[in-house]
Protein backbone atom coordinates (compact mmCIF):
# COMPACT_ATOMS: atom_id res chain seq x y z
CA UNK A 1 0.00 0.00 0.00
CA UNK A 2 1.09 3.72 -0.74
CA UNK A 3 2.21 5.69 2.06
CA UNK A 4 -0.75 7.79 3.29
CA UNK A 5 -0.11 11.45 2.83
CA UNK A 6 0.00 12.75 6.34
CA UNK A 7 3.41 10.08 6.43
CA UNK A 8 4.75 11.60 3.54
CA UNK A 9 4.07 15.27 5.23
CA UNK A 10 6.39 13.70 8.20
CA UNK A 11 9.08 12.75 6.24
CA UNK A 12 9.61 15.58 4.18
CA UNK A 13 9.93 17.79 7.39
CA UNK A 14 11.52 14.86 8.81
CA UNK A 15 14.29 14.99 5.56
CA UNK A 16 14.56 18.82 5.44
CA UNK A 17 16.61 18.62 9.08
CA UNK A 18 14.69 21.31 10.44
CA UNK A 19 13.13 20.48 13.86
CA UNK A 20 12.79 17.59 16.74
CA UNK A 21 15.46 19.67 18.85
CA UNK A 22 15.45 16.67 21.34
CA UNK A 23 15.82 13.19 19.54
CA UNK A 24 16.52 9.65 21.47
CA UNK A 25 19.16 8.41 18.52
CA UNK A 26 20.22 5.04 19.86
CA UNK A 27 20.15 2.21 22.62
CA UNK A 28 22.46 -0.39 23.27
CA UNK A 29 21.50 -2.76 25.83
CA UNK A 30 23.64 -5.27 27.81
CA UNK A 31 23.01 -8.50 30.35
CA UNK A 32 19.37 -8.03 30.80
CA UNK A 33 16.81 -10.03 29.30
CA UNK A 34 19.00 -11.57 26.99
CA UNK A 35 20.44 -8.72 25.53
CA UNK A 36 24.26 -8.40 24.52
CA UNK A 37 25.10 -4.90 23.70
CA UNK A 38 22.32 -5.05 19.98
CA UNK A 39 22.01 -1.55 19.22
CA UNK A 40 19.10 -0.18 18.02
CA UNK A 41 18.42 2.90 16.43
CA UNK A 42 15.64 5.51 16.13
CA UNK A 43 15.97 7.12 12.67
CA UNK A 44 12.62 8.61 11.60
CA UNK A 45 10.42 10.51 14.78
CA UNK A 46 7.89 7.36 14.58
CA UNK A 47 9.36 4.03 14.84
CA UNK A 48 7.85 0.56 15.18
CA UNK A 49 9.54 -2.11 17.16
CA UNK A 50 8.34 -5.99 15.71
CA UNK A 51 8.69 -9.39 16.86
CA UNK A 52 7.82 -12.44 18.67
CA UNK A 53 6.34 -12.30 22.32
CA UNK A 54 9.39 -12.52 24.33
CA UNK A 55 12.09 -10.98 21.84
CA UNK A 56 12.54 -7.79 23.96
CA UNK A 57 10.11 -4.79 22.25
CA UNK A 58 8.82 -3.83 25.57
CA UNK A 59 12.72 -3.81 26.87
CA UNK A 60 13.61 -1.00 24.09
CA UNK A 61 10.56 0.68 25.31
CA UNK A 62 11.15 0.85 29.25
CA UNK A 63 14.67 1.87 28.74
CA UNK A 64 14.17 4.72 26.46
CA UNK A 65 11.89 5.89 29.21
CA UNK A 66 14.45 5.35 31.78
CA UNK A 67 16.88 7.71 29.54
CA UNK A 68 15.55 11.21 30.54
CA UNK A 69 14.27 12.68 33.71
CA UNK A 70 10.76 13.85 33.00
CA UNK A 71 9.09 16.96 33.44
CA UNK A 72 6.44 15.63 35.52
CA UNK A 73 6.81 11.98 36.09
CA UNK A 74 10.44 10.36 35.64
CA UNK A 75 10.66 6.65 35.34
CA UNK A 76 13.44 4.83 37.26
CA UNK A 77 15.15 1.39 36.24
CA UNK A 78 13.81 -0.11 39.30
CA UNK A 79 10.20 0.12 38.30
CA UNK A 80 11.04 -1.73 34.99
CA UNK A 81 13.96 -4.05 36.13
CA UNK A 82 13.52 -4.71 39.77
CA UNK A 83 15.66 -7.73 41.76
CA UNK A 84 13.15 -10.36 42.93
CA UNK A 85 13.28 -13.57 44.11
CA UNK A 86 13.99 -15.02 40.49
CA UNK A 87 15.69 -12.22 39.33
CA UNK A 88 18.79 -10.74 39.98
CA UNK A 89 20.07 -7.82 37.64
CA UNK A 90 24.16 -7.36 38.19
CA UNK A 91 26.60 -5.83 35.66
CA UNK A 92 23.60 -4.20 33.67
CA UNK A 93 24.43 -1.40 31.21
CA UNK A 94 22.15 0.69 29.50
CA UNK A 95 23.55 2.81 26.82
CA UNK A 96 21.79 5.64 25.10
CA UNK A 97 22.98 8.32 22.67
CA UNK A 98 20.47 11.53 22.38
CA UNK A 99 20.69 14.85 20.54
CA UNK A 100 19.91 18.24 21.93
CA UNK A 101 19.70 20.47 18.67
CA UNK A 102 22.83 20.29 16.59
CA UNK A 103 25.07 18.12 19.53
CA UNK A 104 25.38 14.94 20.07
CA UNK A 105 25.84 12.86 23.58
CA UNK A 106 25.77 9.91 25.22
CA UNK A 107 24.73 8.55 28.72
CA UNK A 108 24.15 5.36 30.47
CA UNK A 109 22.66 3.56 33.14
CA UNK A 110 24.58 0.90 35.59
CA UNK A 111 23.94 -1.26 37.89
CA UNK A 112 27.35 -3.27 38.34
CA UNK A 113 26.27 -4.81 42.01
CA UNK A 114 22.85 -3.60 43.67
CA UNK A 115 22.44 -0.29 42.89
CA UNK A 116 21.60 1.91 39.61
CA UNK A 117 24.32 4.46 38.64
CA UNK A 118 24.05 7.38 36.10
CA UNK A 119 20.38 8.50 37.11
CA UNK A 120 21.57 11.65 37.81
CA UNK A 121 23.41 12.56 34.40
CA UNK A 122 20.09 12.22 32.79
CA UNK A 123 18.97 14.79 30.20
CA UNK A 124 15.39 16.43 30.74
CA UNK A 125 12.72 15.34 28.63
CA UNK A 126 8.69 15.10 28.77
CA UNK A 127 8.71 11.50 28.53
CA UNK A 128 4.79 9.72 27.83
CA UNK A 129 4.56 5.77 28.44
CA UNK A 130 1.64 3.95 27.54
CA UNK A 131 1.48 0.37 28.72
CA UNK A 132 -0.89 -2.57 28.43
CA UNK A 133 -2.79 -1.59 30.96
CA UNK A 134 -4.95 0.68 28.52
CA UNK A 135 -6.31 -2.45 27.54
CA UNK A 136 -8.05 -3.41 30.81
CA UNK A 137 -12.04 -2.86 30.47
CA UNK A 138 -13.16 -0.07 32.61
CA UNK A 139 -14.77 -2.30 35.04
CA UNK A 140 -12.03 -4.62 35.56
CA UNK A 141 -9.42 -1.86 36.46
CA UNK A 142 -8.74 -1.16 40.39
CA UNK A 143 -10.86 0.78 42.13
CA UNK A 144 -13.61 1.39 39.60
CA UNK A 145 -16.28 -1.05 40.28
CA UNK A 146 -16.81 1.04 43.40
CA UNK A 147 -17.54 3.87 41.20
CA UNK A 148 -20.07 1.95 39.18
CA UNK A 149 -21.48 0.29 42.49
CA UNK A 150 -21.92 3.38 44.28
CA UNK A 151 -24.55 6.28 43.87
CA UNK A 152 -22.97 8.86 42.01
CA UNK A 153 -22.71 11.56 39.69
CA UNK A 154 -20.31 13.61 37.18
CA UNK A 155 -18.53 15.88 39.09
CA UNK A 156 -15.97 17.23 36.56
CA UNK A 157 -14.88 16.48 33.25
CA UNK A 158 -12.24 17.25 30.53
CA UNK A 159 -14.27 18.19 27.34
CA UNK A 160 -12.72 17.24 23.92
CA UNK A 161 -11.58 19.68 21.62
CA UNK A 162 -13.81 19.88 18.18
CA UNK A 163 -10.15 18.94 17.00
CA UNK A 164 -9.94 15.71 19.25
CA UNK A 165 -13.75 15.18 18.47
CA UNK A 166 -12.76 14.71 14.71
CA UNK A 167 -9.53 12.79 14.75
CA UNK A 168 -11.48 10.32 17.31
CA UNK A 169 -14.24 9.79 15.18
CA UNK A 170 -11.61 9.64 12.11
CA UNK A 171 -9.54 6.89 14.13
CA UNK A 172 -12.42 5.00 15.23
CA UNK A 173 -14.42 5.72 11.71
CA UNK A 174 -17.49 6.82 13.23
CA UNK A 175 -18.95 10.03 14.07
CA UNK A 176 -19.01 11.14 17.58
CA UNK A 177 -20.96 14.41 18.67
CA UNK A 178 -18.95 14.76 21.95
CA UNK A 179 -16.12 13.34 23.92
CA UNK A 180 -14.83 13.86 27.40
CA UNK A 181 -12.82 12.46 30.08
CA UNK A 182 -15.34 12.60 33.16
CA UNK A 183 -14.24 11.62 37.10
CA UNK A 184 -17.19 10.66 39.21
CA UNK A 185 -18.22 12.67 42.57
CA UNK A 186 -17.01 9.28 44.63
CA UNK A 187 -13.73 9.61 43.12
CA UNK A 188 -11.81 12.51 42.33
CA UNK A 189 -8.81 10.29 40.28
CA UNK A 190 -9.74 7.63 38.51
CA UNK A 191 -10.97 9.02 34.96
CA UNK A 192 -13.89 7.55 32.61
CA UNK A 193 -14.22 8.16 29.20
CA UNK A 194 -17.59 9.10 27.83
CA UNK A 195 -18.61 9.41 24.17
CA UNK A 196 -21.75 10.96 22.38
CA UNK A 197 -23.02 9.39 18.99
CA UNK A 198 -25.19 11.31 17.49
CA UNK A 199 -27.87 11.47 21.01
CA UNK A 200 -26.58 8.51 22.48
CA UNK A 201 -24.04 8.71 25.09
CA UNK A 202 -22.22 5.97 26.80
CA UNK A 203 -19.44 5.37 29.24
CA UNK A 204 -15.92 3.31 28.96
CA UNK A 205 -18.45 1.18 31.05
CA UNK A 206 -20.51 0.14 28.07
CA UNK A 207 -17.90 0.91 25.32
CA UNK A 208 -15.44 -1.66 23.05
CA UNK A 209 -12.12 -1.52 24.27
CA UNK A 210 -11.08 -0.20 20.86
CA UNK A 211 -13.01 3.04 21.99
CA UNK A 212 -11.40 2.69 24.94
CA UNK A 213 -8.15 2.47 23.95
CA UNK A 214 -8.26 5.34 21.31
CA UNK A 215 -10.44 8.26 23.77
CA UNK A 216 -7.72 7.38 26.29
CA UNK A 217 -4.38 7.89 24.26
CA UNK A 218 -6.16 11.37 22.29
CA UNK A 219 -7.03 12.75 25.62
CA UNK A 220 -3.46 12.73 26.81
CA UNK A 221 -1.61 15.78 24.85
CA UNK A 222 1.27 14.52 22.61
CA UNK A 223 4.02 16.76 24.34
CA UNK A 224 6.00 19.35 22.17
CA UNK A 225 9.29 18.23 21.34
CA UNK A 226 8.39 15.29 23.88
CA UNK A 227 9.16 11.40 23.73
CA UNK A 228 6.17 9.14 23.56
CA UNK A 229 6.18 5.28 23.90
CA UNK A 230 3.52 3.09 23.68
CA UNK A 231 3.24 -0.30 23.75
CA UNK A 232 1.32 -3.52 21.23
CA UNK A 233 -0.06 -0.03 19.90
CA UNK A 234 -2.78 -2.38 17.95
CA UNK A 235 -3.89 -3.78 20.62
CA UNK A 236 -8.13 -3.82 20.43
CA UNK A 237 -8.27 -2.08 17.03
CA UNK A 238 -9.55 -3.18 14.05
CA UNK A 239 -7.82 -3.18 10.91
CA UNK A 240 -8.80 -0.17 9.79
CA UNK A 241 -8.64 1.44 12.65
CA UNK A 242 -4.67 0.61 13.56
CA UNK A 243 -4.21 2.60 9.77
CA UNK A 244 -5.76 5.48 11.09
CA UNK A 245 -4.28 5.58 14.38
CA UNK A 246 -0.76 5.89 12.33
CA UNK A 247 -1.72 8.59 10.10
CA UNK A 248 -3.39 10.93 13.14
CA UNK A 249 0.20 9.91 15.11
CA UNK A 250 1.78 11.03 12.06
CA UNK A 251 -0.32 14.59 11.97
CA UNK A 252 0.58 14.98 15.98
CA UNK A 253 4.52 14.00 15.51
CA UNK A 254 5.49 16.32 12.61
CA UNK A 255 2.91 19.32 14.21
CA UNK A 256 4.92 18.95 17.84
CA UNK A 257 7.80 17.55 16.60
CA UNK A 258 7.70 15.14 18.93
CA UNK A 259 9.44 11.28 18.94
CA UNK A 260 7.20 8.47 19.20
CA UNK A 261 8.38 4.08 20.02
CA UNK A 262 6.01 1.95 19.62
CA UNK A 263 5.25 -1.80 19.73
CA UNK A 264 3.90 -4.32 17.72
CA UNK A 265 2.30 -7.27 15.86
CA UNK A 266 0.61 -5.97 13.14
CA UNK A 267 1.61 -6.05 9.24
CA UNK A 268 -0.97 -3.24 9.26
CA UNK A 269 0.93 -0.79 10.87
CA UNK A 270 4.37 -1.50 9.53
CA UNK A 271 2.42 -0.96 6.05
CA UNK A 272 1.45 2.68 7.19
CA UNK A 273 4.94 3.34 8.06
CA UNK A 274 8.20 3.80 5.63
CA UNK A 275 11.28 1.20 5.55
CA UNK A 276 13.52 3.92 7.91
CA UNK A 277 10.91 3.36 10.63
CA UNK A 278 10.60 -0.24 11.30
CA UNK A 279 12.68 -2.29 13.81
CA UNK A 280 12.34 -5.94 13.56
CA UNK A 281 13.54 -8.25 16.61
CA UNK A 282 15.02 -11.68 15.48
CA UNK A 283 15.68 -14.06 17.88
CA UNK A 284 18.26 -16.71 16.25
CA UNK A 285 20.27 -19.40 17.09
CA UNK A 286 23.98 -19.19 17.81
CA UNK A 287 25.14 -22.57 19.13
CA UNK A 288 23.16 -23.44 22.07
CA UNK A 289 22.50 -19.73 22.49
CA UNK A 290 19.50 -17.80 21.67
CA UNK A 291 20.78 -14.86 20.60
CA UNK A 292 18.89 -11.32 19.32
CA UNK A 293 19.64 -9.10 16.15
CA UNK A 294 17.93 -6.00 15.28
CA UNK A 295 16.66 -5.73 11.42
CA UNK A 296 15.29 -2.46 9.47
CA UNK A 297 13.99 -1.44 6.87
CA UNK A 298 11.95 -4.94 6.53
CA UNK A 299 8.63 -5.41 5.23
CA UNK A 300 5.56 -6.75 6.59
CA UNK A 301 5.71 -10.11 4.87
CA UNK A 302 8.61 -10.78 6.26
CA UNK A 303 7.76 -9.54 9.91
CA UNK A 304 4.89 -11.59 9.52
CA UNK A 305 6.73 -14.57 8.14
CA UNK A 306 9.00 -14.93 11.25
CA UNK A 307 6.10 -14.74 13.42
CA UNK A 308 3.65 -16.81 11.81
CA UNK A 309 4.04 -21.20 11.26
CA UNK A 310 0.62 -21.06 8.98
CA UNK A 311 2.54 -22.49 6.19
CA UNK A 312 5.15 -24.83 6.45
CA UNK A 313 8.00 -24.74 3.54
CA UNK A 314 10.89 -26.53 3.59
CA UNK A 315 13.01 -23.64 2.58
CA UNK A 316 12.53 -20.03 3.14
CA UNK A 317 13.77 -17.64 -0.22
CA UNK A 318 13.89 -13.81 0.66
CA UNK A 319 13.27 -11.63 -2.31
CA UNK A 320 13.52 -7.63 -1.92
CA UNK A 321 9.86 -6.81 -2.97
CA UNK A 322 6.75 -7.64 -4.09
CA UNK A 323 8.18 -7.14 -7.85
CA UNK A 324 10.99 -9.56 -7.02
CA UNK A 325 8.52 -11.99 -5.39
CA UNK A 326 6.36 -12.34 -8.69
CA UNK A 327 9.83 -12.34 -11.08
CA UNK A 328 11.25 -15.28 -9.17
CA UNK A 329 8.05 -17.23 -8.96
CA UNK A 330 7.26 -17.33 -12.28
CA UNK A 331 10.90 -18.32 -12.88
CA UNK A 332 10.73 -20.59 -10.33
CA UNK A 333 6.89 -22.16 -12.31
CA UNK A 334 8.47 -22.50 -15.56
CA UNK A 335 11.79 -24.37 -14.50
CA UNK A 336 11.32 -25.49 -10.99
CA UNK A 337 8.13 -27.02 -10.80
CA UNK A 338 9.64 -29.43 -8.25
CA UNK A 339 11.29 -27.18 -6.16
CA UNK A 340 8.08 -24.66 -5.81
CA UNK A 341 5.88 -26.24 -3.82
CA UNK A 342 8.86 -26.80 -0.92
CA UNK A 343 9.81 -23.01 -0.71
CA UNK A 344 8.02 -19.94 0.45
CA UNK A 345 8.80 -16.30 -1.37
CA UNK A 346 8.53 -13.37 0.81
CA UNK A 347 9.76 -10.26 0.27
CA UNK A 348 12.06 -8.39 3.13
CA UNK A 349 12.28 -4.73 2.49
CA UNK A 350 15.06 -2.58 1.61
CA UNK A 351 18.53 -4.45 0.14
CA UNK A 352 20.38 -3.93 2.96
CA UNK A 353 17.95 -5.98 5.01
CA UNK A 354 19.20 -8.93 2.39
CA UNK A 355 22.81 -8.30 3.09
CA UNK A 356 22.02 -8.78 6.75
CA UNK A 357 20.29 -11.68 5.81
CA UNK A 358 22.76 -12.82 3.47
CA UNK A 359 25.49 -12.83 6.89
CA UNK A 360 22.69 -14.46 9.38
CA UNK A 361 22.63 -17.29 6.70
CA UNK A 362 26.62 -17.68 6.66
CA UNK A 363 26.41 -17.48 10.40
CA UNK A 364 23.98 -20.49 10.38
CA UNK A 365 21.42 -18.49 12.62
CA UNK A 366 18.35 -19.68 10.75
CA UNK A 367 16.41 -23.06 11.74
CA UNK A 368 14.94 -23.64 8.94
CA UNK A 369 17.08 -23.73 5.28
CA UNK A 370 17.30 -20.35 3.56
CA UNK A 371 18.36 -18.56 0.86
CA UNK A 372 18.65 -14.74 0.14
CA UNK A 373 18.50 -12.84 -2.99
CA UNK A 374 18.87 -9.55 -3.90
CA UNK A 375 17.93 -7.75 -7.12
CA UNK A 376 20.46 -8.15 -10.22
CA UNK A 377 21.45 -4.50 -9.73
CA UNK A 378 22.83 -5.21 -6.71
CA UNK A 379 25.93 -6.83 -5.44
CA UNK A 380 25.60 -9.77 -3.60
CA UNK A 381 27.11 -9.94 -0.03
CA UNK A 382 28.26 -13.11 1.84
CA UNK A 383 25.36 -15.51 1.88
CA UNK A 384 23.40 -13.60 -0.99
CA UNK A 385 22.92 -14.66 -4.37
CA UNK A 386 21.43 -12.18 -7.47
CA UNK A 387 18.11 -12.87 -9.02
CA UNK A 388 18.55 -13.84 -13.21
CA UNK A 389 18.70 -10.86 -15.39
CA UNK A 390 21.58 -8.56 -14.32
CA UNK A 391 19.11 -5.73 -13.01
CA UNK A 392 15.99 -4.95 -11.53
CA UNK A 393 13.36 -7.52 -12.12
CA UNK A 394 11.21 -4.63 -13.99
CA UNK A 395 14.01 -3.48 -16.10
CA UNK A 396 14.95 -7.03 -16.94
CA UNK A 397 11.30 -8.11 -18.13
CA UNK A 398 10.58 -4.89 -19.70
CA UNK A 399 13.41 -4.84 -21.88
CA UNK A 400 13.16 -8.67 -22.42
CA UNK A 401 10.24 -8.73 -23.61
CA UNK A 402 10.28 -5.45 -25.50
CA UNK A 403 12.76 -6.85 -27.57
CA UNK A 404 10.51 -9.54 -29.05
CA UNK A 405 8.12 -7.09 -29.70
CA UNK A 406 6.31 -8.12 -26.19
CA UNK A 407 6.09 -11.49 -27.28
CA UNK A 408 2.38 -12.93 -27.05
CA UNK A 409 1.68 -10.59 -24.38
CA UNK A 410 -1.17 -9.20 -25.74
CA UNK A 411 -2.78 -12.27 -25.89
CA UNK A 412 -2.59 -12.67 -22.19
CA UNK A 413 -3.85 -9.86 -21.19
CA UNK A 414 -6.51 -9.47 -23.95
CA UNK A 415 -5.65 -6.64 -24.66
CA UNK A 416 -4.92 -5.23 -28.29
CA UNK A 417 -1.54 -5.02 -29.72
CA UNK A 418 -0.96 -1.92 -30.72
CA UNK A 419 -2.42 -1.18 -26.72
CA UNK A 420 0.19 -3.63 -25.33
CA UNK A 421 2.92 -1.72 -27.31
CA UNK A 422 2.39 2.01 -26.25
CA UNK A 423 1.61 1.04 -22.88
CA UNK A 424 4.67 -0.30 -22.21
CA UNK A 425 6.54 2.04 -24.53
CA UNK A 426 5.38 5.09 -22.86
CA UNK A 427 5.81 3.61 -18.80
CA UNK A 428 9.96 2.94 -20.12
CA UNK A 429 10.16 6.73 -20.36
CA UNK A 430 9.73 6.33 -16.27
CA UNK A 431 11.94 5.73 -13.81
CA UNK A 432 11.40 1.88 -13.33
CA UNK A 433 9.76 1.52 -10.13
CA UNK A 434 6.53 3.28 -12.37
CA UNK A 435 6.51 0.96 -15.15
CA UNK A 436 4.22 -1.65 -14.00
CA UNK A 437 1.28 0.73 -12.60
CA UNK A 438 1.95 3.07 -15.54
CA UNK A 439 1.07 0.42 -18.03
CA UNK A 440 -1.35 -1.37 -15.74
CA UNK A 441 -3.49 1.69 -16.01
CA UNK A 442 -3.41 3.13 -19.30
CA UNK A 443 -4.21 -0.61 -20.20
CA UNK A 444 -6.95 -0.63 -17.69
CA UNK A 445 -5.64 -3.69 -16.04
CA UNK A 446 -4.48 -5.02 -12.73
CA UNK A 447 -1.20 -4.08 -12.04
CA UNK A 448 -0.53 -7.39 -10.07
CA UNK A 449 -1.70 -9.36 -12.33
CA UNK A 450 0.04 -7.30 -15.47
CA UNK A 451 3.02 -7.73 -13.85
CA UNK A 452 2.70 -11.43 -13.04
CA UNK A 453 2.00 -11.97 -16.78
CA UNK A 454 4.84 -10.06 -17.99
CA UNK A 455 7.33 -11.96 -15.77
CA UNK A 456 5.31 -15.28 -17.31
CA UNK A 457 6.14 -14.57 -20.80
CA UNK A 458 9.47 -13.66 -19.65
CA UNK A 459 9.87 -16.16 -18.35
CA UNK A 460 8.53 -18.64 -21.51
CA UNK A 461 10.19 -16.11 -24.46
CA UNK A 462 13.45 -14.67 -22.67
CA UNK A 463 14.86 -17.00 -20.10
CA UNK A 464 17.13 -19.63 -20.75
CA UNK A 465 17.12 -22.84 -18.40
CA UNK A 466 20.77 -21.98 -18.00
CA UNK A 467 19.96 -18.36 -16.55
CA UNK A 468 16.74 -20.20 -14.15
CA UNK A 469 19.57 -22.10 -12.30
CA UNK A 470 20.59 -18.90 -10.47
CA UNK A 471 17.94 -19.24 -8.60
CA UNK A 472 17.10 -22.98 -8.35
CA UNK A 473 20.66 -24.20 -7.99
CA UNK A 474 21.05 -22.17 -4.70
CA UNK A 475 17.58 -23.78 -3.45
CA UNK A 476 17.98 -26.76 -4.19
CA UNK A 477 21.33 -27.16 -2.23
CA UNK A 478 19.96 -25.55 0.95
CA UNK A 479 16.88 -28.47 0.63
CA UNK A 480 16.72 -31.56 2.62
Amino acid sequence: MAIHEEVRRLQKKWGSKQGWPKRLNWLEIDNMRGWEKQRITFDFPIVAVIGENGSGKSTVLQAAACAYVGESRTFYPTEFFPDTAWDELRSVTIKYGYSQGQENFEGSLRKPTTRWLGQTDRPKRVVKYDDLNRIQPVGARVGYARIAKSAHTERSAKLFDADKVKRLSFVMGQEYASARMALSSVDDVREVPVITEKNFQYSGYHQGSGQITVSELLSIELPKYGLVLIDEIESSLHPRAQRRLIRDLAEQCRLQECQIVLTTHSPYVLDELPLEARLCILRTNNGMKAVKQIVGGISPEFAMTKMDDAAYPECDVYVEDEAAKIFAEEILARYGESVMPRCAVVSYGASNVGLALGTMVVNKRFTRPTCVFVDGDTDPGPGCQALPGGDAPEQVVFKGLRAKNWANLWSVVNRDTSLVHDACVNAMTLDHHEWVRFAANFMRYGAEALWRAMCAEWARECCSANEAQKIINPIIDVLP
